[in-house]
């Protein structure tokens, strides 16, 4: 397998989806943008709480992660609506998404007269830009630049046990073919940094690690707060974790045995090939927009517990090791390792099945997320607002 069923794009990526995305720019356009949605089948958007009253890094972020969702090669175009007095400046954000060849649209809700006439805009831009979007034919394109991140969340025993190695045997076969994979949360790797920071390609990579670990006990400490009052989280404790460390070194089994090439900032675009560690947060909604926003295709969650979390652009792949888990909530998970427990499903086996998985959603297979239209969207906060 060389190749997959999907989108080129100008600059040069691939889509493996080819979403109409409407962004507001600040929170008072949201009411716009559900509403265009709602009028518009098939378009995603993406509502968030900021784009106002922010300064420095953190009006930055929210900047760097709107662009790179909509940036994101899953996306083929993209209609930017502000209020149009905000500190997120539309024109640049049109601007840095058009960068990538793909069709952008922009506007703002004082220019055209109120709500009412905003949304009558918006819709016939999003008509006419979903029917051109139709028109895109899939095509192969190259398997080794697929990117995957890969993420656990509502982790129970069963998940360091079992989904976790056996996505890391995944994560392998789509290195070994040529592509991406990143990995994140920085609060969940703490205990096991040494062991990450052991398979970094450099001192220079490692050393970022352990920065990025330093850095956010720093801000614990500056908080007066103890990691050990939400991580593991009473959910994880009563699915059987104990310590962080345990948690920590079940994670990072789920990102194969590649070395790691780099530390990338939280939303920071993807390099192609090998395997990358992005500092973000254990949050699952804030961790994956940053890994979409960075140009993931897909991502790969792992859960012992159970979560319905999807994501706005990417399909969202839940799987788990937990029986009891996939049978009561089979609405939201694709793909049961269970078996790995009993013993009659292998680890090569298991893994096989997750690449499978994998390959199958790449082609356009909707995950359970997707068919339920989960749109999770959330922008990890750096400062105080104004």
């Amino acid at each position: 397998m060389t190749t997959i069923m999907g989108y080129p794009r100008a600059n040069g990526d691939i889509g493996i989806r080819n979403h109409l995305i409407i962004i507001p720019t600040v929170i008072c356009a949201n009411h716009v943008c559900n509403r265009i949605a709602q009028m518009i089948p098939g378009a995603v958007v993406i509502p968030h709480q900021h784009g106002c009253s922010q300064i420095g890094d953190d009006k930055n972020r929210t900047f760097e992660v709107l662009a790179g969702t909509g940036k994101n090669p899953n996306v083929g175009a993209a209609i930017i609506i502000s209020l149009g007095c905000e500190v997120i400046d539309p024109a640049a954000l049109a601007e840095a998404i058009g960068a990538t060849g793909k069709p952008v649209e922009v506007f703002d809700i004082q220019s055209v007269g109120g709500s009412v006439k905003a949304i009558q805009h918006g819709t016939e831009l999003a008509k006419r830009m979903l029917a051109q979007l139709a028109q895109q034919p899939k095509s192969p394109v190259p398997l080794n630049k697929l990117k995957v991140a890969v993420k656990c969340g509502g982790s129970d025993a069963t998940s360091g046990l079992a989904s976790n190695p056996a996505l890391g045997v995944a994560a392998d076969k789509l290195m070994d073919a040529g592509g991406s994979v990143v990995i994140g949360e920085t609060t969940e790797i703490i205990g096991a940094e040494h062991i990450l920071a052991g398979r970094c390609s450099s001192k220079a990579t490692s050393d970022k690690l352990y920065h990025a670990i330093e850095r956010f006990e720093r801000e614990i400490e500056r908080m007066g707060a103890d990691m050990r009052g939400g991580n593991p989280s009473p959910g994880n404790i009563a699915g059987g974790l104990s310590t962080i460390e345990e948690k920590s070194l079940g994670c990072i089994s789920k990102c194969g045995t590649h070395p790691i090439e780099d530390v990338i900032g939280y939303a920071e675009q993807i390099p192609e090939h090998g395997l990358y560690f992005m500092d973000s947060p254990g949050n699952d909604i804030e961790c994956v927009s940053g890994m979409a926003a960075g140009g993931a295709h897909i991502v790969c969650f792992t859960t012992g517990r159970g979560t319905p979390t999807g994501a706005a652009v990417v399909p969202v792949v839940k799987i788990t090791a937990n029986k009891f888990t996939y049978s009561n909530m089979e609405d939201n998970m694709d793909v049961d390792v269970s078996e790995m427990l009993a013993g009659t499903l292998q680890l090569e086996q298991a893994g096989a099945r997750i690449w499978q998985e994998i390959y199958d959603v790449a082609e356009g297979k909707l995950t359970k997320s997707e068919i339920l239209g989960h749109q999770e969207f959330s922008i990890n906060r750096i400062g105080p607002s104004l």
